[in-house]
């Protein structure tokens, strides 16, 4: 990773934040990183990481018993920092222990029940083996444990994702955050 100051400015003069929308598959990252992208005071870009790993090659392979890619990590990485380095980014990943801290100002990890993502997975035709280990990762809170190993504890918020008074709640909250963020970092 390039640590050249330059780019530290670079990421110092942004006009709006990068906020990272993570959680286990299942608890509804995309659909709240769309719906705050619409309803942001300010624009936003929303990145599907795993969306960019397929349609970029950002991968060492599909791995056929997980049914998943086999993530090349500094691939996503170098195609990352420059959609980054000026804000304005809403990333959604199911992990987030890969992005530098210096590039995050939020990161919102949305938790759910282990009944209802059971639930959720199925009906997305996820094999049984990739079911019970979601399952697994969100009862054993693996995607909270490494934010918080990963970034310092004022930027990262949990929030629960069940139902959609859940997600209008989130994404509301969101935006008062940024609203907050707007008042602290940009001139008036």
């Amino acid at each position: 990773m390039d640590t050249d100051s330059s780019n530290d400015d670079d990421l110092q003069q942004r006009n709006a934040p990068v906020i990272v929308i993570t959680g286990t598959p299942g608890t509804g990252k995309s659909t709240t990183a769309a719906l705050l992208v619409e309803q942001s005071p300010i624009p936003l870009r929303h990145v599907n990481v795993g969306d960019l790993v397929k349609l970029q090659g950002l991968h060492e392979g599909f791995d056929e018993e997980w049914q998943s890619y086999t993530v090349d990590e500094d691939k996503v990485l170098d195609e990352l920092e420059p959609l980054v380095a000026p804000g304005g980014v809403v990333l959604d990943w199911h992990t987030c222990d890969i992005f530098p801290e210096r590039w995050v100002d939020l990161v919102v990890v949305l938790r759910c029940d282990h009944a209802v993502l059971w639930d959720r997975l199925e009906k997305r035709n996820y094999p049984l083996k990739k079911i019970q280990e979601n399952n697994t990762a969100e009862i054993m809170q693996t995607v909270l444990d490494e934010a918080r190993e990963s970034y310092a504890a004022e930027i990262v918020v949990e929030l629960k994702s069940e139902t959609t008074e859940d997600l209008e709640n989130n994404v509301s909250r969101i935006l008062q955050w940024i609203e907050a963020w707007k008042r602290d970092n940009l001139p008036s």
